[in-house]
């Protein structure tokens, strides 16, 4: 049984206050939250998210990373010094990532093995547009993507590891995908994987991404492919992060 985690990306969002009081809120009421918890929060704010996260359950992770290890790059932050940083995980072709700063799938698969290189459990992402949806081509835009990573690493360096399913159509939009799109999404990704390694395939946890709410949660994390969510909007506001923990559970 893969145990469901869910991620909170908080985009370019936050201030030292401001996440204060969320995470402070976070950690008070996870009680009864049994799946994994994550929290990705922008570069500035790691080492604040690390000192109050260091002795919690909640897991950090960062946005994205370069997939150079260091070196003359203004502006990069390398993997390394993301796991000194205290992150587990990071966030890897983000759909923002791909359109709004040209990431391709080769930038992607690079940055991937720049991540486990160092222990880190990358977030891979994956999803069509809405064009790509409409033309029929989701399947083969996520074979692609997923594709250009197994090229890269192999099959067998995934395995443990966490993909995440985000239709681009339904990011920041207020559209989502139904339930049933989106297992069949997830159940095609899967079965790419099981057709390089049926173990790897059965372990490996395939997250949702796509205006995630409370109100949705129960529904899309009860498919069988669907292993927990990557959430944006709501993950900045506690009531409706934790809600949609609990219906992880």
């Amino acid at each position: 049984m893969r145990r469901k985690l869910v991620a909170g990306n908080w985009k370019m969002n936050g201030s030292l206050s401001a996440n204060g009081g969320l995470l402070a809120d976070i950690l008070a009421g996870l009680g009864d939250v049994t799946c994994e918890v994550v929290a990705c929060p922008p570069f500035p704010y790691l080492a604040q998210a690390q000192a109050m996260l260091s002795a919690s359950p909640v897991g950090l992770g960062a946005q994205t990373l370069s997939e150079h290890p260091a070196g003359a790059f203004t502006g990069e932050v390398g993997a390394e010094m993301l796991r000194e940083f205290g992150c587990r995980y990071v966030l890897v072709g983000h759909s923002e990532r791909r359109s709004l700063f040209g990431e391709s799938d080769a930038v992607v698969a690079a940055k991937l093995a720049a991540a486990l290189a160092v222990g880190l459990v990358p977030v891979l992402c994956l999803g069509e547009t809405l064009a790509e949806r409409e033309a029929g081509q989701t399947e083969a835009v996520v074979s692609r993507q997923l594709q250009a990573v197994l090229d890269r690493v192999g099959v067998a360096a995934l395995s443990g590891g966490v993909l995440a399913y985000e239709p681009v159509w339904a990011i920041g939009t207020g559209l989502t995908a139904t339930p049933a799109q989106a297992q069949a999404v997830h159940a095609h990704i899967r079965a790419c994987l099981a057709a390089h390694d049926a173990a790897v395939a059965a372990e490996v946890r395939i997250l949702y991404g796509g205006s995630v709410k409370p109100q949705n949660a129960q529904e899309l994390f009860g498919q069988q492919d669907i292993d927990g969510g990557l959430i944006g909007g709501a993950s900045l506001v506690a009531e409706d992060f934790l809600a949609i923990c609990r219906a992880a559970n």
